[in-house]
């Protein structure tokens, strides 16, 4: 039901309405001038601009340099994940993690994003004696895994710039994760050479919205990871994470 079909509260609060009406622009649009905020409104340019400090302030949206436009700030992206964690999506995934990795032989995570770092839901070991360990409950920064990575690949732009710039403080070695995450985006999943010889190969998950909520991971040993070996764990992590999409899209919502 949209807030034109609800009944209006007994007590409002313009100025609370007046902020919440500001945020649902950004459903809409990717970018809000100041003057579209006072016309859609109906408020003077100067409300308008306080409201607008006091998101930003908050971290719902930011400033674009030199302009007077505003886009979603990292807050939109945190309540969001947030949402995300609350669904059961452990729950659902266990037991394609568990077929996945026997399947495999590899270890398997379900991660997410968790700020501007990757967070490891759940994972499966492997049948084989050599093996990575299960690293469900570590959480590292998003762009040095390929499951942050993957994920990271899939942000809208003025979220995902906000997490670059936090993560990578060099704006050289940025303009390097940005074309890798373009290269991401166009082959459909991330792969991840560790030192100590493990790679890691990593596919989004996204729920009926098209909007990725988590990721599928499969690693294990170079000598298992050959680039012809890749192939076959990707074509595996994509069918388990069209199950596990089939699945979030008929759960009921919590």
């Amino acid at each position: 039901m949209s807030p034109s079909e609800k009944s209006p509260p007994a007590y409002p609060i313009t100025s609370v309405d007046n902020a919440l009406r500001l945020m649902l622009m950004f459903k809409e649009h990717r970018r809000v001038r100041l003057s579209d905020a006072a016309e859609e409104l109906g408020v003077a340019t100067s409300t308008a601009h306080r409201l607008l400090a006091m998101l930003q302030y908050h971290g719902f949206v930011r400033q674009e340099e030199n302009v007077r436009t505003y886009v979603p700030g990292p807050a939109f992206l945190d309540i969001g994940l947030a949402a995300v964690r609350n669904m059961d999506i452990r729950e659902h995934a266990r037991p394609l993690l568990s077929d996945l990795a026997m399947r495999l032989g590899e270890t398997v995570h379900l991660a997410q994003l968790e700020g501007a770092n990757v967070r490891y839901l759940i994972g499966a070991e492997g049948g084989e004696a050599l093996r990575v360990v299960d690293r469900t409950g570590q959480v590292v920064p998003a762009h040095t895994s390929a499951t942050g990575r993957v994920l990271l690949a899939d942000l809208p732009d003025s979220p995902l710039s906000s997490l670059v710039e936090r993560l990578v403080p060099e704006e050289a070695e940025r303009a390097g994760l940005y074309e890798e995450l373009e290269q991401i985006r166009q082959r459909g999943y991330a792969v991840n050479s560790r030192p100590d010889d493990v790679i890691s190969v990593a596919t989004p998950v996204r729920n009926g919205d098209d909007v990725t909520v988590a990721a599928i991971n499969a690693v294990g040993p170079a000598s298992r990871m050959s680039p012809r070996d890749q192939r076959r764990v990707v074509r595996q992590l994509h069918a388990a994470a069209a199950q596990l999409e089939d699945i979030l899209r008929s759960a009921p919502p919590c």
